[in-house]
């Protein structure tokens, strides 16, 4: 695509344009996998990582999730339009072209390979494996019948790149934090997934909110509880104290929350699935407070 091209509606502002590419008019998607990353750096740090760690963590997720929302929104810039929640999306809308699309996309990932360097070897190389489950991502939702379990195995990587930049290894504690990570998102995600059902089953893209159908309800309480469990093996194995189980406790409460919401009705209001996913924002800072009180508390 070019700007000659009769679809192109160039917008009065590029700028603003590309901030919503990068979807920094929607922050959550931004924090949400920031929070399994930070996890990860404070558990393996025993609640003490280094501050330069910690920044370099974040840049680099910000870089890599900027970079994977417009690699998503180059998969999908024919099928955005079409779907009510995405078709005002800049590459949807046509208010950018493929070719600022493809730069902003390129220049997200330059950032966090520069980034990666800081890291030692082996996080390194885990920066390198996780790209191709970000690019290939938003081609799964076209052929695999659960293309969130991607996603999900895309965003246990924050754990692991985290875990072994402070550590040097994966422990025991990573795979139960990566497992309770790659769970947790399965729940939200799924939840996020959930308005769409009628544009995805029109257009016949795959999605867990389909794939389980009716049973929607008890995959996302069976993803939830899966977490609350493998977050519980994750404190006696490394004896956190009392401020962690207070904080896993209120988390278990909102997601048992959630859940039962979720079962009032067959569909709830469109708004209220977005409240549901950016709650668990919120659920995932008070675990962390809670994972840095843990080694205190």
């Amino acid at each position: 695509m070019t700007p000659t091209q009769p679809d192109y509606k160039p917008s009065g502002n590029i700028w603003i344009e590309i901030a919503r590419l990068l979807r920094w008019d929607k922050p959550e998607g931004r924090l949400i996998l920031m929070i399994p990353a930070l996890w990860a750096v404070v558990l393996a740090s025993s609640g003490k990582p280094p501050a330069i760690l910690v920044l370099v963590i974040i840049a680099g997720t910000i870089a890599t999730s900027a970079a994977g929302c417009v690699v998503n929104d180059l998969w999908d810039r024919n099928i955005d339009p079409k779907v009510e929640r995405t078709k005002s999306r800049p590459l949807a809308a046509r208010t950018l072209t493929l070719r600022v699309g493809a730069m902003v996309a390129i220049v997200g990932f330059i950032c966090a390979f520069g980034l990666s360097l800081y890291l030692n070897p082996l996080s390194f190389w885990l920066c390198v494996a996780a790209v191709p489950a970000i690019v290939l991502y938003p081609g799964a939702k076209r052929v695999f019948p659960v293309p969130q379990l991607v996603l999900s195995l895309a965003w246990g990587f924050a754990v692991l790149i985290s875990w072994s930049a402070v550590t040097g290894n994966l422990t025991r504690g990573t795979w139960l934090l990566w497992g309770a990570t790659v769970c947790w998102t399965l729940g939200f995600d799924t939840i996020y997934a959930m308005p769409d059902r009628p544009d995805d089953r029109r257009l016949g893209i795959n999605s867990s909110a389909l794939f389980f159908g009716r049973y929607v309800e008890k995959a996302i309480a069976v993803f939830l509880t899966a977490t609350v469990a493998l977050m519980t093996a994750l404190g006696f194995v490394l004896q956190l104290r009392w401020g962690y189980w207070t904080a896993l406790g209120v988390g278990a409460l909102l997601w048992g929350r959630e859940v039962l919401i979720l079962q009032r009705s067959d569909r709830l209001p469109t708004p209220m699935y977005g409240k549901l996913f950016r709650e668990n924002v919120w659920i995932g800072f008070i675990l962390l407070a809670g994972m840095i009180l843990g080694y205190r508390v």
